[in-house]
């Protein structure tokens, strides 16, 4: 089973920073954003690979993941073993990449990768946003095999009055991942989908459930993006693949903690997830702390 990562986007809001560095490149403490989503994406059972949809203007991309042999070498003749078995890991990952040099849309990101995944279920993650913990796609992989290996999408609560900014799904609650008792849109809770509405008034919202950016889905959805046609903004769209699936096959979704994840898809998010993760890290968080004095805390 692959994960796709579509990656393929040239960074605007970051820009001048993204002028020679690619957005995915920027770190989050001692690793890359893309890097901390490509090893939550392999966490699942059976996940071998992870396929990157990149744009040709991102060279740097398919070089990181690379092997540095000479950087290695370098590293251990002066006694960086430590720093020298991180740069071969990070060129030992099983990625691979495809190319969209337009931008068509998300469904288009996914069926660039239409060969690399065959015949097989699929992930989709997003690519600024990741799951320190590496857990919520291995929850979605149980979900999906509780119910015949359907497919699942990861949703998240959002008030009332912002549902207009998000894909917000329908549907019914069947369960819960643990057992226990839990409203419809609390975390853990599990969806049998109705329908999906793209950014409805808070009036016409079937729930308060938005999609966060994790999928796991059947192969199918590779055939119907092959017949999808343009949606809104002339692009193809994944979410229009995915009524129509919805039409053939059931379809899942699990409730998760929206603070699970962290964002990195603005420069306030991506500093945002940066402090976080310098203060849940005992051996930085102290660092950090020093680090912002106490004019930066006042």
């Amino acid at each position: 089973m692959k994960a796709i990562i579509p990656a393929a986007g040239l960074g605007t809001r970051f820009l001048p920073a993204t002028k020679s560095n690619p957005k995915e490149l920027l770190p989050v403490l001692d690793k890359p954003v893309i890097q901390y989503v490509v090893e939550e994406a392999l966490e699942p059972e059976g996940v071998d690979g992870v396929v990157i949809v990149n744009s040709h203007l991102k060279p740097q991309l398919e070089e990181y993941f690379g092997p540095k042999p000479e950087l290695e070498s370098y590293l251990r003749e002066r006694g960086k073993d430590r720093y020298a078995e991180v740069v071969r890991e990070s060129g030992e990952l099983p990625v691979s990449f495809v190319y969209q040099d337009d931008p068509l849309g998300l469904g288009h990101a996914v069926l660039c990768a239409k060969d690399e995944v065959g015949d097989e279920p699929f992930f989709v993650l997003l690519g600024d946003y990741f799951v320190p913990d590496r857990e919520m796609c291995v929850r979605m992989a149980e979900v999906s095999r509780a119910h015949g290996g359907a497919s699942v999408i990861a949703v998240a609560p959002v008030s009332h009055d912002e549902v207009s900014r998000y894909g917000i799904v329908a549907g019914e609650q069947v369960g819960t991942l643990d057992g226990n008792d839990l409203d419809l849109e609390e975390p853990g809770s599990v969806l049998r989908l109705s329908g999906m509405v793209e950014k409805p008034a808070p009036e016409d919202a079937p729930t308060n459930l938005y999609i966060v950016g994790r999928y796991l889905l059947s192969p199918r959805v590779m055939e119907l993006l092959q017949t999808q046609r343009p949606g809104a903004g002339g692009e193809i769209q994944l979410t229009d693949a995915l009524e129509r699936l919805l039409k053939e096959e059931e379809m899942y979704a699990l409730v998760v903690d929206p603070a699970e994840g962290c964002d990195t898809g603005t420069p306030a998010a991506w500093v945002g997830t940066s402090a976080r993760m310098a203060l849940l890290d005992p051996a930085t968080r102290e660092a950090f702390l020093e680090a912002l004095g106490d004019q930066a805390l006042s």
